[in-house]
């Protein structure tokens, strides 16, 4: 039986193609639109993503051409890329969202000094580089690095009244938007608080900030298993908690100790990531010390079943940009450390949009 190059063969060849991620065919979720096809053989169609950070981007194009390739008569073959995030779904009745945000991902780590807000800062920038929409939250109330490190230092989040109260405006920089303690006190102002009060600006940073449309709402969350991350957990729904770390003894039971914290609390956990795997001397590029121990994150995320999302090198320039406001993924985006970062990003895209689509 000769096959008619039409809509709905072109939509037949491409049903055995499956999201890598997902495991279902691109065209049941709906993933295929725009079929057209022109008279000289040509046919093109748009490829809907589940994110801009997909890691498999390129793999999913190239296997859907070849499937289209096969149907007799075609020419040639143009797929246009585009996106759209799923939003996570709300299933705590007591819990209410954000409008316009879709994922809210927290960034946390059992001890201080793990380089945690480092890795929430270019996993935001990162996201941002690709189109996503980026918000972060610094909700280290008592340490807030994240003005410096996105080049926001002297920047203001301005405050105004509105029908519903008072409203923050953002700061933005690198394509993300950003709230923090530090644009609300003096620089060597110390913020001497009880949890009730923490309580009340991470509230009023989730709900009271101008966010607009979000695909992913990044949360640097501060060291430990306190306050914070119990007023988060309960006053959003979370699509996940990433958990950092080094390779360290001291740190990986720390780590634990907050991935435990996370899954008591029914929030997923979408993997561990080590940073300061190992220094890369920038004289000898070549080489690579294990400063902290290795292999620690592996065995960590081995043993509680849980992904590792990635290890980060510890390079001068990536402490260089964090201090002068150049997150690493934009100031070096080839190096080693911005690569890892990149890819990390990716991989919390991609489970994130998992998590949206089976819940």
């Amino acid at each position: 039986m000769s096959i008619t190059l039409d809509t709905s063969s072109v939509l037949e060849v491409l049903r055995p193609v499956q999201d890598p991620e997902i495991r279902q065919s691109l065209v049941d979720l709906n993933m295929i639109r725009n079929v057209k096809i022109s008279e000289v053989g040509k046919v093109s169609f748009t490829l809907v993503l589940t994110t801009p950070a997909c890691p498999l981007r390129e793999f999913i194009v190239e296997d859907c051409t070849k499937a289209v390739r096969q149907l007799p008569g075609v020419q040639d073959v143009s797929v246009e890329v585009t996106a759209e995030t799923p939003q996570q779904k709300n299933t705590l009745p007591d819990v209410r969202g954000i409008d316009g945000v879709k994922n809210i991902v927290a960034i946390s780590s059992g001890k201080g000094g793990v380089g945690k807000s480092t890795v929430a800062v270019n996993v935001a920038v990162a996201l941002a580089q690709v189109g996503a929409k980026v918000g972060l939250i610094d909700a280290d109330i008592y340490g807030p690095n994240a003005p410096t490190m996105l080049g926001l230092e002297s920047a203001q989040v301005m405050v105004r009244e509105s029908s519903q109260g008072e409203v923050l405006e953002p700061a933005f920089n690198h394509g993300v938007k950003l709230v923090s303690m530090g644009f609300l006190i003096d620089k060597d102002q110390p913020v001497i608080w009880r949890g009730p009060m923490l309580n009340g600006v991470i509230r009023q940073f989730l709900y009271q900030a101008q966010w607009g449309e979000l695909d992913y709402l990044i949360v640097d969350m501060p060291p430990g298993t306190g306050d914070a991350q119990l007023t988060l957990t309960q006053a959003v729904p979370m699509a996940g908690a990433v958990i950092v770390t080094t390779p360290q003894n001291v740190a990986l039971l720390d780590s634990r100790k907050g991935l435990k914290m996370f899954q008591q609390l029914g929030v997923p956990v979408l993997g561990i990531v080590e940073n300061m795997s190992y220094f890369i001397p920038p004289d000898r590029p070549d080489k690579q010390y294990d400063i902290f121990g290795s292999g620690g994150g592996a065995k960590t995320s081995q043993e509680l079943q849980v992904p590792l999302l990635g290890c980060v090198p510890l390079e001068i320039a990536l402490r260089e940009g964090g201090d002068r406001g150049s997150p690493i993924v934009v100031a070096n985006p080839d190096s080693a450390s911005a690569q890892a970062l990149v890819a990390i990003a990716q991989q919390i895209a991609a489970k994130v949009s998992v998590a949206a689509l089976s819940s």
